[in-house]
């Protein structure tokens, strides 16, 4: 792709309308990631104690003073940290700006006085099921950090701390998310060869994660952090009917390819029977919504449906009801196999009568029916988007969202694809 003759400029702060709901767990904004450096503490033994729920002074960063600390405030009254722009968070941190919020707490932009850098601060709140599943969080990544080399596209701890009691996670500064970047870019689609750079790492990440026996399973656009926030602007040739004048004659390409996965909050390790709900809705394999069980190939039904929203724009499922959700599969992907349907648990077999989906008679309401019956098959789809590669990608979507998660491609598998074979990094 000739990038050429176009001007760079840095990202901006326009907010574009969403085109879904966020959910109250997404960082509003800029979401950011970490990078690999000293251990701080014992998690394995503190988050296994007893000691999560009180206040423990000892888990200060070790070296850093506590002279300099701001006035004792009271935490709000949802728990979150309670700060002032210019705030010292410990003698090493100055508060610079917010940059999110989220059910789990706040991400603070802070100067590292020791570094000389800007780094983003996940400050969780002051509540004990969040401070236990931030030491979880803290767990997992130490333990990809161990593993990691630097080339697995997994972001890494780089120091944490317990301040006040809020458990504080120090992250380095990226770039915006890839939903971020899709909706200031008017969700308008990724080049097929960004898409393919983007999936290739994208699974690196989830094959190094498999291969350690850890499943992500919030695998989302959201959770998926450009390296850099530079951007060129290329001529958008869908709309090259208007003026060069017009802003919208231009869209937004990432400088650089390189991405970090983040959010490991909700990471486990491989067991049997694990049957809960993970994944945000838009993401969430089949077997997951029939409540088969799930394990390593529901993180790969999620990459399948994040490469489909970077080619398209749009997220694939924009559904919040399971039913309907069952129905969109099969409307884009055929028909969900008679073997997978007669092993759906009592509670899912509302959705199933005489042996197949119970679709369009079980519908909610008309919309919802409508809804469905937009939706294209996922070849033309694809082909109305991608005009090179397009069947080579199709072949690998197919592998990614098989209905039968045993049938599902690997991680290991799909990164010996063809379409993945021809990929160049841009760095």
């Amino acid at each position: 792709m000739e990038l050429e003759h176009v001007t760079v400029i840095p990202i901006t702060h326009l907010d574009q309308p969403r085109k879904r709901a966020r959910f109250g767990w997404d960082v509003p904004q800029a979401q950011v990631g970490i990078f690999c450096g000293q251990e701080v503490g014992n998690v394995a033994s503190y988050a296994s104690s007893g000691a999560i729920s009180g206040h423990t002074s000892s888990l200060f960063v070790k070296g850093v003073a506590q002279n300099g600390s701001p006035p004792w405030r009271e935490d709000d009254k949802d728990g979150h940290y309670m700060f002032a722009l210019g705030d010292n968070l410990t003698s090493r941190y100055k508060i610079h700006s917010k940059m999110g919020e989220g059910t789990f707490g706040q991400v603070l932009e802070c100067w590292d006085r020791e570094r000389k850098e800007m780094v983003a601060i996940k400050i969780v709140r002051g509540i004990k099921k969040y401070r236990e599943a931030a030491m979880i969080e803290i767990e997992v990544l130490q333990h990809l950090g161990k593993h990691d080399k630097g080339s697995n596209r997994c972001v890494q701890i780089r120091n944490w701390f317990d301040y006040r009691n809020h458990i504080c996670i120090v992250f380095e500064k990226l770039g915006p998310s890839l939903y971020d970047f899709l909706r200031k870019n008017n969700y308008r689609s990724f080049p097929i060869d960004l898409v393919r750079e983007i999936g290739r790492q994208l699974l690196e990440c989830v094959a190094f994660m498999h291969d350690l026996r850890m499943i992500h399973t919030d695998l989302k656009p959201e959770n998926i952090l450009l390296v850099s926030s530079d951007y060129v602007k290329v001529p958008d040739y869908k709309n090259s009917s208007r003026s060069p004048k017009d802003i919208s004659y231009y869209k937004r390409v990432p400088k650089s390819s390189a991405i970090k996965v983040i959010d490991f909050g909700s990471t486990t390790y491989e067991r049997q029977d694990q049957n809960y709900i993970v994944s945000t809705r838009h993401y969430r394999a089949p077997e997951v919504i029939l409540g088969l069980g799930w394990s390593y190939p529901c993180d790969i039904w999620s990459v399948g449906c994040i490469l489909v929203e970077l080619c398209t724009g749009e997220a694939l499922f924009q559904t919040h009801e399971n039913l309907e959700h069952l129905a969109m599969m099969e409307r884009v992907l055929g028909p969900i196999p008679q073997h997978v349907l007669k092993r759906v648990d009592r509670h899912a077999g509302k959705y199933v009568r005489r042996g197949r989906l119970d679709w369009p008679e079980g519908a909610a309401s008309r919309e919802s029916m409508k809804a469905v019956l937009k939706l294209p098959r996922l070849q033309n789809l694809v082909m109305q988007h991608v005009d090179q590669s397009a069947g080579d990608l199709i072949h690998l979507l197919q592998g990614l969202l098989r209905y039968d998660p045993l049938d599902r491609l690997t991680a290991r598998e799909a990164l010996r694809h063809p379409f993945l074979a021809k990929v160049q990094h841009r760095r």
